[in-house]
C-alpha cells in the first residue's frame, strides 16, 4: 500500500512562527559576529597604540639623551691650573712691593685696578661678576692667591667677555668689569699686573700659570669664599 506524501502545514501562523524563530537566531548570530569583530578591532587598535607609544617614548628618550650629551659637549669645562710659584718671566708684567694691612678706611691705590696694598678685612668671594666689585675686597682675595681679571666694558665685546669666562678658573679667580682702564683687559695678582689689548693674547694663560694660587702671596691657601657662618658683626 503506497504511503501518502508529507505535506507542509497549511496553517499560516505555524509557518510564520518558524520563520520568525529562524530570523531571530540569525539576528543573534549576526550580533555575536559584529561584537566579535568589534572586539578584535579594539584589540588591534590597542596593540597599535601601544606600539606607537613605545616608538614615541623611544624617540623622546633618544632626543633627551642627545640634548644631555650635546649640552655636556657644548658646556666649557672648568679651567684649572697647577699651584704657581711665580717663577716665570712674562713679558710686560709689572711688579710692585705693597704692604699687607687691613683697614676699614678708604684706600687710594697706586694702580688702576689695584695690584695689592691696604684692604678690607673682608675678602671677596671669588667668581664671575657682571657688575664692578669693591677694590678693597678684591685686593684681599689676591692676598689669598686669587687672580683678578678686569675688563673695560667700553673696550671689549660680549664675545670677548665670554672668551675671558672660558679662560678663568672657577675658584681663586675673579672676573669683573672695571671702567676707565687704559687698556681693554688687565690681569692682576698680588704685587703683579699685566695690561692687555686682546683676549687672544697668550699671556693671559701664562699669567694664570704663574700667579694662580701662588705660594708667594702673604696668605697662600686662605679662603676665597665667604667664611662658614658669615662675617662677624
Amino acid at each position: 500500500m503506497a504511503k501518502t506524501p508529507h505535506r507542509a502545514s497549511g496553517n499560516p501562523a505555524k509557518n510564520n512562527g518558524a520563520m520568525n524563530a529562524q530570523s531571530q537566531k540569525q539576528q543573534r548570530q549576526d550580533e555575536r559576529q559584529a561584537k566579535l569583530a568589534e572586539y578584535q578591532r579594539n584589540i588591534a587598535r590597542r596593540k597599535r597604540n601601544k606600539a606607537l607609544t613605545w616608538v614615541i617614548s623611544g624617540v623622546a628618550v633618544i632626543a633627551v639623551a642627545g640634548l644631555v650629551v650635546g649640552s655636556y659637549l657644548m658646556t666649557p669645562k672648568p679651567v684649572t691650573y697647577e699651584i704657581a710659584n711665580g717663577s716665570l718671566t712674562i713679558e710686560g708684567v709689572e711688579t710692585f712691593d705693597h704692604e699687607t694691612l687691613h683697614t676699614e678706611d678708604p684706600v687710594e691705590y697706586e694702580q688702576t685696578p689695584p695690584a695689592g696694598g691696604p684692604h678690607s678685612y673682608r675678602w671677596l668671594t671669588c667668581g664671575v661678576y657682571d657688575e664692578p666689585v669693591a677694590d678693597v675686597n678684591a685686593v684681599h682675595s689676591m692676598e689669598h692667591g686669587a687672580v683678578w681679571v678686569t675688563y673695560d666694558p667700553a673696550q671689549v665685546t660680549a664675545e670677548d667677555i665670554q672668551t675671558l669666562k672660558s679662560m678663568t678658573p672657577d675658584t681663586y679667580a675673579i672676573l669683573s668689569p672695571y671702567e676707565g682702564m687704559e687698556t681693554p683687559i688687565t690681569m692682576s695678582a698680588w704685587n703683579a699686573q699685566l695690561a692687555l689689548d686682546s683676549v687672544d693674547d697668550k699671556r693671559i694663560t701664562e699669567f694664570f700659570k704663574n700667579y694662580w694660587r701662588s705660594n708667594q702671596v702673604p696668605e697662600p691657601g686662605a679662603l676665597c669664599v665667604e667664611p662658614q657662618g658669615g662675617w662677624p658683626a
